[in-house]
């Protein structure tokens, strides 16, 4: 992300919500649905980005505004060198077969996380898209690539850091290291969903879902669908959030 992007100030979400305007997804058990069927794990990634794309169309006619995705961790490096080097092809074609369809449908896509570290040809489809897309507001869609809550937390330290040094902020409050994250400008995520049963939020935006509630689905990602998001925002619209207060 650039500089100027990320130290934009970016206010913090608050108040009670009637439904669950930004949505952020945990795609999980792409590889699992892949291995109980006796397929290379490539394969249940690749059926993970087909649903990707029927969540994104879906999403607005839901009420969704924004929505979030953790498409690839700082930790899943560690897999396989095959299966690394599936997903950022996965991620690259993605971007290239769906980037007329996104501009005719309204959706703005953009990234978190740290872009170094990726092929310099995907870095170039990542920052073309967003151009391309920068003026849509039907879907404000945002994927995390080579994305660690604690990771970004630390790179925003460091520029709040700088700009504490040079005068710039003398006190610095929570809304000044939000405005220092790679989610400066976007709200706060009001629910977040992980598929495959597992229970925990794998470094996942901690700082921005802080208030957010929670849902956890059996479902692997694969197999999720519309009616499942659907039924998700539906149940999860009667809960009350108090934000701390009694």
């Amino acid at each position: 992300m650039a500089a100027e992007a990320v130290m934009a100030c970016a206010p913090l979400a608050g108040g009670t919500v009637a439904r669950a305007r930004h949505v952020a997804i945990i795609m999980d058990g792409n590889g699992r649905w892949a291995t109980e069927r006796g397929w290379p794990r490539l394969v249940g990634h690749r059926r993970g980005a087909q649903r990707v794309k029927e969540i994104v169309r879906a999403a607005p006619d839901l009420g969704v505004d924004w929505l979030t995705l953790y498409a690839f961790s700082t930790e899943n490096w560690k897999r396989s060198t095959e299966e690394v080097l599936g997903l950022m092809a996965i991620f690259a074609r993605y971007i290239r077969r769906e980037a007329a369809a996104m501009s005719a449908e309204g959706v703005r896509l953009r990234f978190i996380g740290e872009r170094a570290r990726l092929d310099d040809k995907l870095q170039s489809l990542m920052s073309g898209i967003e151009a391309r897309t920068a003026s849509n507001t039907r879907l404000n869609l945002t994927v995390a690539i080579n994305y660690g809550g604690r990771d970004e937390l630390a790179r925003a330290a460091a520029r709040l850091a700088a700009r504490i040094a040079s005068g710039e902020i003398a006190r610095p409050t929570e809304a000044d290291l939000a405005a220092c994250l790679d989610t400066a400008g976007h709200p706060d995520p009001d629910l977040v969903i992980r598929t495959s049963g597992e229970t925990r939020i794998s470094n996942f935006l901690p700082f921005q879902a802080a208030y957010s509630e929670y849902e956890f689905t059996p479902v692997l990602w694969p197999d999720f669908s519309p009616a499942h998001l659907a039924e998700i925002l539906e149940r999860t619209s009667q809960r009350q959030r108090r934000f701390g207060a009694a």
